[in-house]
């Protein structure tokens, strides 16, 4: 993605889905890392994925960000486009966002009609 793009934060990347390379949903932007803010030059340089970044959202939050453990930080460089879903350019397992699908996919085979 292009530095002089302008993108509303809260209501342009915020919360809205990740979709890998391959066309996979792998998650939602749960928080943003942004340097620059004190020299007045602000810039996003990570996405916040899962695990401890839901720790500021309330009790159900914390209590989330415990069982789940550390979020995963994917380099603002690795995002393609941002519409309505934020685009990245890799594969989820590249960019570590496919670990809660080999966590419970023992559990969900075992499913009846899983």
């Amino acid at each position: 993605m292009s530095k002089g793009t302008e993108v509303d934060i809260a209501l342009g990347i915020l919360d809205h889905q990740l979709v890998d390379a391959d066309g996979r949903n792998c998650g939602k932007v749960d928080d943003l890392e942004i340097a620059g803010l004190a020299s007045g030059s602000p810039e996003v340089v990570e996405i916040v994925v899962g695990g401890n970044a839901w720790k500021t959202r309330g009790r159900l939050g914390r209590l989330a960000a415990k069982l789940s453990g550390n979020a995963v930080h994917v380099p603002w460089t690795e995002v393609d486009s941002v519409s309505s879903v934020v685009q990245l350019k890799r594969p989820a397992a590249e960019l570590r966002l496919n670990r809660g699908d080999e966590r419970w996919a023992g559990l969900i085979r075992r499913l009846p009609g899983s």
